[in-house]
């Protein structure tokens, strides 16, 4: 539900509604600007009409909120979620940002090359693998807590941010000592136990779209992170499964207009995982961008003839650095920041 307040309304008016909504066991979220005081109510609503609101003196109008959703959605805040980082990083607003690195932490020499390519594109987080949840059992399953430890030293020594995957709630103090954004996998998304640990991180928490999963659904598992008082949530789009097989996934570029209409939280998209085919990463990554996308996750290997997991979906360096280019300039004739 959301209450909007009449220009004159005085504190006292707003105190006396506050205290009866407290009274009700509802949670109130000031989302006012300079030209209107608005505030959110979370919670059951079921003991009251809206229109019993107008009772009191100061409201101007009230609107129950038809979304499940409530702190994701765009009618519970009108105004674009800026994520803000070190290295003046910001995820959300006017800068697209690029994440990049290899699906997998290999070693620490395999990730210092690439993290070499990734500072050079001007890109300002380092990503990789180093918990690998796989498909398959007998598949390479990353290098664990060494990983992490590599993805911080190797970042550090070139100023960069680092996102990886969390697979499991046990793991979230390694991630808080190490990761400046824990990554949530598709397979993990509706993993509702790990959403309400992440829930209490102090960390940004990238959220990726389940194989299967509604974008209701998506914001739903959102709306669990945010309910447990984290609200730095940035969505990435990776692709579902359909009946093609072509591809890899299905890249569901829509989904960004999407979430931009229903919310307010940045979305970035994942061109790797959606197409799983190197040759096709570019031109995604440019529709990524002319539809609005915030930013892009993207997979980069020196040598993805020999890499450990995902190969034929990694970029060679040269090749990165070369779609870089064409994405910095596409990027300011719509008048963003490439990060």
């Amino acid at each position: 539900m959301i209450i909007k307040m009449k220009k004159d309304a005085t504190k006292k008016q707003y105190q006396k509604l506050a205290e009866f909504l407290e009274s009700k066991h509802l949670e109130i979220r000031d989302v006012s600007s300079k030209q209107v005081h608005i505030f959110g109510i979370i919670g059951d609503t079921s003991s009251f009409e809206p229109v019993d609101l107008y009772a009191f003196e100061g409201v101007d109008e009230v609107t129950r909120v038809s979304t499940p959703f409530k702190k994701a959605s765009r009618s519970f805040k009108k105004e674009d979620t800026i994520i803000k980082l070190k290295y003046g990083v910001e995820i959300g607003g006017d800068q697209f940002v690029m994440m990049s690195g290899p699906c997998s932490v290999e070693s620490e020499e395999q990730l210092r090359i690439i993290a070499k390519t990734v500072k050079q594109s001007g890109a300002r987080i380092l990503r990789g693998g180093a918990y690998k949840p796989r498909t398959s059992p007998y598949a390479f399953q990353g290098l664990g807590e060494e990983g992490l430890k590599i993805l911080r030293r190797v970042a550090d020594e070139h100023e960069l941010l680092v996102v990886t995957e969390i697979p499991s709630s046990d793991l979230l103090p390694l991630f808080e000592e190490y990761v400046d954004i824990i990554q949530v996998g598709a397979r993990n998304m509706q993993n509702f136990e790990l959403m309400k640990a992440l829930g209490k991180s102090t960390k940004p928490i990238l959220l990726k779209r389940g194989l299967s999963a509604t974008i209701e659904e998506w914001l739903m598992s959102a709306e669990y992170i945010m309910s447990g008082g984290n609200e730095q949530i940035i969505l990435c789009e990776r692709g579902i499964r359909t009946f093609e097989k072509y591809t890899r996934n299905t890249l569901d570029i829509s989904s960004t207009l999407a979430i931009k209409e229903l919310s307010h939280l940045p979305i970035i998209i994942d061109p790797s995982h959606a197409a799983g085919r190197w040759s096709m990463i570019e031109k995604l990554c440019l529709a990524s961008l002319a539809v609005g996308a915030d930013g892009l996750i993207v997979e980069v290997h020196h040598d993805p003839e020999h890499a450990l997991s995902d190969g034929a979906q990694s970029l060679k360096p040269k090749k990165y650095l070369q779609m870089v280019e064409s994405l910095k300039k596409m990027s300011e004739l719509l008048g963003k920041k490439y990060r």
